[in-house]
C-alpha cells in the first residue's frame, strides 16, 4: 500500500502511531486485530518499521548490528537468521563493514534487515528510498516488491512512478483526513474523462470540438498537435473528419491520467 500526501500531510505521524511511538489524540489502532497502545509489545512484534531517517547505530558492524536487534525479539535461531536476513537484503558483499562506511544505498539494506529480521506479519516503511542513486533505487524497489509478496507493506514515498510500479492500493491524506483510497489501477484509470493526443499532417484550421458533443475540450499544442479532452472514445470520429477533409493523422494516442495529476488534484 502505498501512502502519500503533500509534506505536513501527518504521514510520518500516522506511522509513528501505528508502531506505538507516539499517541494519538483519539481514536484507536490495530495492527492484525491487536489493538496498538504504547505498552502493547505484542504489536510491536507483529511490526517492522524503518524511519525516514535510518537510525543507525554507525560505529558496529552489520553483523554486530542486526546480532543486536535479534536480542530485542529474542530469537531462538540469532546467527541463522541474521545470516538469512544479510543474504536476502543484499549484504553479504559488505557485511564485513562498519555501518558508517556502507553506501546509503547499503544503510538502506541494512534497515530493512533490522527491520524484517524477527519476521513481522506488518513492514512500514517511511520514504525509503530517499536520496537513492537510480541503480539503488531499483534494487530496493525490487526488494520492496519481493517482500510485499507474503507480508502487507505500508510505506510512504513522493515518487510516483514508485507507487505505479509497486502498490495494489493507495492512500491519499491531506491536512491529516483521507482524500482517497482505491486499487492502483482504479485511480489511474477510473477517471470519467478520456484524453486523446492527435498529430495532423498539416496545420488545421477546423474546429475540432465541432467533431462531437462529447468533445469537451481542445488544446492546441502546436498548430499540428492537439490534445482532446471527451466523454467518450471519440478516435473514429476524428479519422472519419480527417478523411472527409483529406488530411493525414500523423499519431493518436490516448492518455492515461498520471499519479502526479491525481495527487495535485486530491491535494490542492
Amino acid at each position: 500500500m502505498g501512502f502519500l500526501g503533500p509534506n505536513g500531510a501527518g504521514k510520518s505521524t500516522l506511522m509513528k502511531i501505528i508502531t506505538g511511538f507516539v499517541q494519538p489524540d483519539s481514536g484507536q489502532v490495530s495492527v492484525c486485530g491487536e489493538l496498538v497502545s504504547s505498552s502493547n509489545l505484542a504489536t510491536r512484534r507483529l511490526i517492522g518499521y524503518l524511519p525516514e531517517h535510518n537510525p543507525l547505530y554507525l560505529d558496529m558492524y552489520v553483523r554486530e548490528y542486526l546480532d543486536f536487534v535479534a536480542n530485542f525479539y529474542q530469537l531462538d535461531n540469532r546467527k541463522a537468521r541474521i545470516e538469512q536476513m544479510i543474504e536476502r537484503t543484499g549484504l553479504t558483499a559488505e557485511c564485513h563493514k562498519r555501518i558508517g562506511q556502507l553506501s546509503k544505498g547499503y544503510r538502506q539494506r541494512v534497515g530493512l534487515a533490522q527491520a524484517l529480521i524477527h519476521e513481522p506479519q506488518v513492514l512500514i516503511l517511511d520514504e525509503p528510498t530517499t536520496g537513492l542513486d537510480p541503480n539503488q533505487l531499483v534494487e530496493i524497489r525490487q526488494l520492496i516488491s519481493e517482500v510485499g509478496k507474503e507480508k502487507t507493506v505500508l510505506f510512504s514515498t513522493h515518487i510516483m512512478q514508485e507507487v505505479q510500479a509497486l502498490c495494489q492500493r493507495v492512500v491519499v491524506i491531506n491536512k491529516g483526513n483521507i482524500v482517497a483510497d482505491e486499487a492502483e489501477t482504479v485511480m489511474t484509470q477510473g477517471s470519467q474523462i478520456l484524453r486523446f493526443e492527435v498529430e495532423f499532417s498539416m496545420p488545421m484550421h477546423h474546429d475540432l470540438a465541432q467533431i462531437s458533443s462529447d468533445i469537451l475540450k481542445v488544446d492546441a499544442l502546436s498548430d499540428k498537435l492537439y490534445q482532446i479532452s471527451a466523454r467518450s472514445d471519440v478516435r473514429e470520429l476524428l479519422f472519419s473528419f480527417a478523411t472527409e477533409k483529406k488530411i493525414t493523422i500523423l499519431t493518436m494516442r490516448q492518455l492515461e491520467e498520471s499519479m502526479e495529476e491525481i495527487f495535485r488534484a486530491l491535494t490542492k
